[in-house]
C-alpha cells in the first residue's frame, strides 16, 4: 500500500501508511548516532473518517467510543487527533474515526506511527486541505513523544519515506541509494517490546558507565556508517557481517533477549549472511539478510517451522 495514496469524499476520507523497520543503528540514534531505516510496505494502516453526528468517536482493535474517554494507551494518538483538529479549524465532534492495522502492536515495526500518520493524513483528507512533509511530521510525532518519551523522529520520517533513510539527529535526513536488490525476512519473536523501558534503560546505562556504553554507541554509529557503504555498494556479504557486529553491540547494551536470540541463532545456522534484532528490544522482531530471492523463501519457511509468531520476507529493491 502506498504511503502516499489518500482518497476523500464529502463524507468520507482514507488515510494510508506503511510500517518501518530499522537495519542498524538502534539505540545509538536517540544519543546522536546515525541510523538506517527501511520502509516496510508488506504491512500497514488505513484510518477511514465518517461524518457522524454526534461526540467524535473512535473505532479500532483497542477500544470503540468517544474520543475523550479513550484508555491511557490511546491517549498519545488522541492528542495527535486533538491537535491536528485545531490546526484545521474543525470541531472536535460529527466524526467516527475507524482505525485498521495490519502491524503487530510492540514489535518496533512503528506501529503508533503509522497509526498517527495515517490518522493525520485522513483529517486532512476529510478537511480537503493539503499537507506538507512537516505538516504531516509534526502532528504525527505528538503521539510518539507521548508514547515513547523523546523519540527520535525516525519512525515517522521512514514512513512517510518510499526507500531507505539515513538519520541523525539534529541533521538533514538524507536517503540511501542501493546498488543492488537486497533479500530480507523480518520474523516476530512473539513477544512485546517497550521502546520507552529499552530506551530509557540504554540511557540509565550510559549514566552509569558512561566510558563503556559510549563506546558501544559508537561503535554502533560506526558500523552503520559502513552498512550505508555496503548498501550502495551492493556488499551483500560485508552487509550481512555488520548486521552480526551490531547485534553484539547491542546484546552487550541488555536490550536482546532470549526469544530474540534464538531466532538469531537459528537465521545465521540456515545460511543469513547476517541477522540482528530490529526495534528498540526487549521482545519484538528480528532482521535476517538472505542469500538471494530462493534461499529467502526457504529461510522464512524454516523459521516460521522454528516457531517465529509471524514471518515477513520481503525484498528492499534497486531503484532505476
Amino acid at each position: 500500500m502506498s504511503a502516499e495514496r489518500v482518497a476523500a469524499t464529502e463524507r468520507l476520507a482514507i488515510g494510508l501508511a506503511h510500517s518501518k523497520l530499522i537495519l542498524i543503528g538502534e539505540h545509538a540514534v536517540v544519543h546522536g548516532q546515525p541510523a538506517i531505516a527501511l520502509p516496510f510496505p508488506l504491512i500497514g494502516v488505513e484510518s477511514v473518517i465518517e461524518y457522524v453526528p454526534g461526540a467524535c468517536q473512535m473505532d479500532s482493535t483497542f477500544y470503540h467510543g468517544p474520543l475523550h474517554s479513550a484508555p491511557n494507551s490511546l491517549k498519545g494518538i488522541v492528542k495527535s487527533i486533538q491537535a491536528t483538529l485545531l490546526h484545521l479549524n474543525l470541531p472536535e465532534r460529527d466524526l467516527l474515526i475507524q482505525i485498521k492495522s495490519s502491524i503487530p502492536p510492540g514489535k518496533g515495526l512503528g506501529s503508533s506511527a503509522s497509526v498517527a500518520i495515517a490518522v493525520v493524513k485522513s483529517l486532512f483528507a476529510y478537511a480537503d486541505q493539503p499537507y506538507s512533509k512537516e505538516e504531516l511530521l509534526y502532528l504525527a510525532n505528538i503521539a510518539e513523544k507521548h508514547n515513547h518519551g523523546a523519540p527520535s523522529g525516525i519512525d515517522t520520517l521512514t514512513i512517510t519515506s518510499e526507500c531507505p533513510v539515513w538519520f541523525e539527529k539534529e541533521n538533514p535526513v538524507d536517503y540511501i541509494k542501493l546498488n543492488d536488490d537486497f533479500h530480507f525476512i523480518v520474523a516476530d519473536s512473539g513477544n512485546i517490546g517497550d521502546t520507552r523501558t529499552a530506551v530509557e534503560s540504554v540511557t540509565n546505562l550510559l549514566k552509569a558507565a558512561p566510558k563503556m556504553i559510549q563506546s558501544k554507541i559508537e561503535r554502533l554509529g560506526e558500523l552503520t556508517y559502513q552498512a550505508k557503504d555496503a548498501l550502495e555498494k551492493a556488499g551483500k556479504q560485508f552487509l550481512g557481517q555488520l548486521l552480526n557486529e551490531a547485534q553484539k553491540e547491542l546484546e552487550a547494551l541488555g536490550v536482546s533477549d532470549e526469544a530474540l536470540n534464538k531466532l538469531i541463532n537459528f537465521a545465521r545456522q540456515e545460511g543469513a549472511l547476517g541477522a540482528k534484532l530490529t526495534g528498540a528490544g526487549y521482545g519484538g522482531c528480528i532482521i535476517a539478510l538472505a542469500q538471494n530471492e530462493v534461499h529467502s523463501r526457504q529461510l522464512a519457511e524454516k523459521l516460521k517451522k522454528f516457531g517465529a509468531d509471524a514471518v515477513w520476507p520481503f525484498v528492499l529493491k534497486k531503484k532505476d
